[in-house]
């Protein structure tokens, strides 16, 4: 069997953390895993100071999380690996969905253009912990392996962690601990925290195949193909020749025997054909939760990721929504630490990551009942929509395969301005930014990748400017291209954006030009309109004018500083 080769990273004497009493640092991580790591990632991007904590030594084996949503791919845009991440991984947005061998349902993840990522890249997990690893270190992040944590002992004011090291064992000390250590998560079972949730009675063999085919690269998802009759089977695409192929096996199955070469090879031979070669580089048996704890905060310790929610594999949602995690959590764990807001900013993560995994556990168990349905009135109606969907639109809605990732549109937030204003479209306050093409200074660039660099007020302006949305901008003479609203009686003043249908020159403006127009289309912008943006490229709020008061009261708002009922 064939295994993919991952580097062995070194082991640091913990000598410089020992000390009596214990040191104190302001934010310690624990796993290095994808959002242990971009959590580490984005601390430096702020400025912190972090320490990574793990208990391997190197990067995760065999595929794992394979497929990186659209906005997962714009989050690691903003932590600088995504161009390596879609250069090195498999791009596809279009998705398959067969019955036997009849094809009864396709989908498009972004069937409109003017988007700068794609809907999907399939890539194995070790070559994205490989891309942030490298990004951390090359950030000055603090990553020490084989540092096991063994015990945390919440206080007030810190936590108190128990490392167990070659060295031996010593305790140290975080005003903040992100715990990301996966989901089986020693550090929640330490706590005795909570977890609860479902477990689905069913089995699934995971194989990496390296081959050479010529399989467009796409989503193929099979209910009860001849090569595997009366289960199901997913097909994906991945880097080097790698090809991730699920095949369920039933509850009664034997999860050791499943595994052996004897058992695998077959299954394969079945589905690809006795002539092509192929080879087998991992092999994995799994069943799958839809499971969350209760509060994803406990004080100064916060979890994300797979310790704080799971979910099955069918939607791509775990490690997706763990990046998500750590993208909502850090400008806020920024902010308290800064002393710029305070703790209480950090409910709101606990209230929209909860938000989020509830939904995103929806999703994945209506996937998981549709594709293995626990009855024979539900495996009837599976078959019948099925076979409705072949020739008819209405059935084709039905079809449940896995509802792919998208991102949480936080609606309930209690950090939002509700509309005042009448506006059409998605972008919603509470809603993950929309892409489009834009050009900066004469080039072009994308406006996500403008946007997540601390709060941003967004102005649309008529070109020329109008004397009346003119008189509104802060003076500008003496600053950069990064004005803050001097106006704003706030800890944290927004900078502003000017986004104007051709090339303006005002000068200390950041301004970016809508060549297509879509920029005005998708947040359905006229001039005046305004738009306050989240540090995580979420509409915190929005006005048809620019006004300072309301900016202003948003502001406070989003910083935590008035209650859910103000």
């Amino acid at each position: 069997m064939g295994a993919n080769v991952n580097p062995i990273y070194p082991y640091k004497s913990p000598a410089d953390l020992m000390a009596t009493p214990p040191q104190r640092k302001a934010l310690i991580v624990i796993g290095a895993g994808p959002v242990g790591l971009a959590a580490a990632i984005d601390a430096r991007l702020q400025g912190l100071e972090v320490l990574v904590l793990d208990d391997d030594k190197t990067v995760s084996v065999g595929s794992r999380a394979v497929c990186y949503a659209k906005r997962s791919l714009e989050i690691l845009d903003r932590l600088g690996i995504a161009d390596e991440a879609c250069g090195l991984g498999v791009s596809w947005n279009i998705g398959r969905t067969f019955l036997e061998e009849d094809e009864v349902y396709q989908f498009n993840l972004v069937p409109d253009a003017g988007h700068k990522r794609p809907g999907m890249i399939n890539l194995q997990q070790y070559h994205v912990e490989e891309m942030l690893i490298a990004r951390a270190l090359e950030l000055g992040a603090d990553i020490r392996w084989q540092h096991k944590v063994t015990a945390v002992t919440p206080h007030d004011a810190h936590a108190t962690l128990t490392v167990e090291t070659p060295e031996g064992t010593f305790d140290i000390e975080a005003d903040w601990l992100v715990v990301a250590d996966g989901a089986r998560s020693p550090v929640r079972r330490h706590l005795g925290l909570d977890i609860e949730g479902r477990v689905f009675q069913d089995r699934f063999l995971i194989a990496d195949v390296i081959m050479k085919a010529d399989y467009p690269a796409e989503r193929r998802f099979w209910f009860d193909p001849p090569f595997h009759p009366n289960q199901s089977v997913l097909l994906h695409k991945q880097s080097n020749n790698v090809w991730r192929i699920d095949f369920q096996l039933g509850w009664d199955a034997d999860p050791e025997e499943e595994k052996k070469p004897e058992k695998v090879i077959p299954r394969l031979k079945a589905m690809l054909g006795d002539d092509r070669p192929f080879e087998l580089e991992w092999v994995s048996i799994y069943t799958f939760q839809c499971r969350r704890m209760t509060d994803f905060r406990h004080g100064r310790v916060l979890f994300a990721g797979d310790a704080a929610h799971q979910v099955s594999p069918f939607g791509a949602r775990g490690a997706n929504s763990g990046f998500q995690d750590a993208d909502d959590l850090m400008w806020k764990l920024a902010l308290v630490i800064k002393g710029l807001a305070s703790d209480k900013l950090l409910d709101s993560y606990a209230h929209d990551r909860q938000f989020a995994a509830d939904e995103n556990i929806m999703n994945s168990t209506r996937s998981t009942d549709f594709i293995t349905p626990k009855s024979r009135t539900s495996k009837t109606f599976r078959n019948q929509v099925l076979a409705l969907a072949k020739h008819h639109p209405f059935a084709r809605k039905l079809v449940n395969s896995g509802r792919l990732s998208v991102p949480s549109f936080l609606t309930g937030s209690v950090l939002n301005t509700p509309d005042a204003d009448a506006f059409e479209g998605n972008m919603v306050p509470g809603a993950p930014m929309d892409d489009a093409p834009v050009q900066v200074n004469g080039q072009d660039a994308w406006l996500l990748n403008q946007v997540g660099k601390g709060f941003q007020v967004m102005l649309f302006v008529d070109a020329p400017l109008s004397p009346d949305v003119l008189a509104q901008l802060p003076d500008v003479s003496c600053h950069g291209a990064s004005t803050p609203l001097r106006a704003i009686a706030s800890p944290i003043k927004p900078t502003i954006l000017i986004v104007a249908p051709s090339p303006l020159n005002i000068p200390g403006m950041n301004v970016i030009v809508d060549t297509q127009g879509l920029v005005a289309k998708r947040y359905d912008a006229q001039p005046g309109t305004t738009y306050l943006l989240r540090p995580d490229q979420h509409v915190l709020a929005r006005w048809r004018t620019l006004d300072s008061d309301r900016l202003q009261a948003a502001m406070a708002r989003a910083l935590g500083q008035v209650g859910e009922h103000a």
